[in-house]
C-alpha cells in the first residue's frame, strides 16, 4: 500500500510540473508617427493585454536612447523591449535577457514581428554572478511571472512552481560578445522580481565606467533592510532615484530618499548619474 501510495503521489507530481503552453493573438496597433505596431499576445491567464503608444515610444527616446544600446534584463514577452527598440532606432540596438523558456518564445515572436522597426538580439538566459544552472520560482505551474526568490529574504513569496533556467554573467557576456558596443550603452532595465540589486552588483564596473540611465523594480516582497540595501546600492553608484508611475512620461518625477523605500509597497525606480543631463523632476 506504501509503495502504491508513493506512486501515485509521483505521477500526480509530475502531471502537475506539466505546463500547458499557452498560444498567442497578433494585435495590430496603430501608433502616431510609428505605423502599424504588431504584438503578440501571450494567452496565459495571468497576463494582461499589452499595448504600445506613442507615448510609451516617446518615452523612452525622452532617456537618449537614439542610436545607443540599451539592455532590457527581465524582458517577458517584449512589451518593455518592442518599444525600447523602436525608440532606439535604425542605429540603435536593444539586448534582450529572458531566462524563462516558455515566455522567450512569445518573445522571439514580438521580435520577428517588429523586425523592420526595431533591432533587438535576445538572449534566453539570466543574469547572475556565475555563470551555471539556476532554479527560478514561478507563482503558476505554467510559468507567467516569478524570478531567483531563494535570493530574497522574505521567503513568503508564494512562488512554488520552480523552472530550471540558464545563468550568465552579464558583464563577461557583454565583454565577449559585445565588446565594441558597451561604450554605447545608454539605459539598462532590470525586471527581475526582488533580484535587481543583486545584478546591479554584477554589473556594476559597466555602470561606473558608463553611467547609463537605470529602471529598476522595488519588489513587492523585499523587507525593510533589502528595500534600503537597493537604495544604498545605487546612491554609491551616484545615483539620484525618482519614482515612476508610469513607462510614458518623464515630467515632474519626484526624487525618492531612503526613507520612502517603505512607503510604497511596490513601485518602479528611475535613478539617473550625477552626471546626467536629463531634466526630470528637480534634477
Amino acid at each position: 500500500m506504501l509503495r502504491f501510495i508513493k506512486q501515485l503521489s509521483a505521477r500526480i507530481r509530475k502531471y502537475k510540473s506539466v505546463p500547458v503552453e499557452y498560444s498567442t493573438v497578433i494585435s495590430n496597433m496603430e501608433v502616431e508617427g510609428y505605423g502599424i505596431i504588431s504584438f503578440a499576445q501571450w494567452q496565459h491567464p495571468k497576463e494582461e493585454p499589452k499595448k504600445i503608444t506613442q507615448k510609451n515610444i516617446e518615452f523612452y527616446k525622452g532617456l537618449g536612447v537614439e542610436g545607443k544600446i540599451i539592455i532590457d534584463i527581465g524582458t517577458h514577452t517584449g512589451d518593455t523591449t518592442v518599444p525600447m527598440g523602436i525608440a532606439a532606432g535604425d542605429r540603435g540596438l536593444v539586448i534582450g535577457l529572458e531566462p524563462n523558456k516558455y515566455v522567450f518564445k512569445v518573445l522571439e515572436e514580438n521580435i520577428s514581428l517588429n523586425k523592420s522597426k526595431a533591432n533587438i538580439d535576445a538572449f534566453c538566459f539570466a543574469a547572475t554572478d556565475e555563470d551555471g544552472d539556476y532554479v527560478f520560482n514561478y507563482s503558476d505551474p505554467s510559468f507567467c511571472n516569478g524570478g531567483y526568490l531563494s535570493e530574497i529574504e522574505n521567503k513568503n513569496h508564494n512562488h512554488f512552481y520552480p523552472l530550471d533556467v540558464k545563468g550568465k554573467n552579464l558583464s563577461l557576456f557583454l565583454e565577449n560578445n559585445y565588446a565594441d558596443k558597451i561604450a554605447d550603452i545608454s539605459l539598462i532595465k532590470i525586471d527581475a522580481e526582488g533580484y535587481d540589486k543583486e545584478i546591479i552588483k554584477t554589473i556594476s564596473k559597466i555602470i561606473r565606467e558608463q553611467k547609463p540611465v537605470l529602471m529598476v523594480e522595488c519588489y513587492k516582497k523585499l523587507n525593510f533592510d533589502e528595500r534600503e540595501e537597493l537604495f544604498d546600492v545605487l546612491e554609491k553608484l551616484n545615483y539620484t532615484l525618482y519614482r515612476l508611475l508610469d513607462f510614458e512620461s518623464l515630467k515632474g518625477l519626484k526624487n525618492i530618499d531612503r526613507k520612502q523605500m517603505h512607503l510604497t509597497k511596490h513601485f518602479e525606480i528611475l535613478a539617473l548619474h550625477e552626471e546626467s543631463e536629463l531634466n526630470v523632476g528637480d534634477h
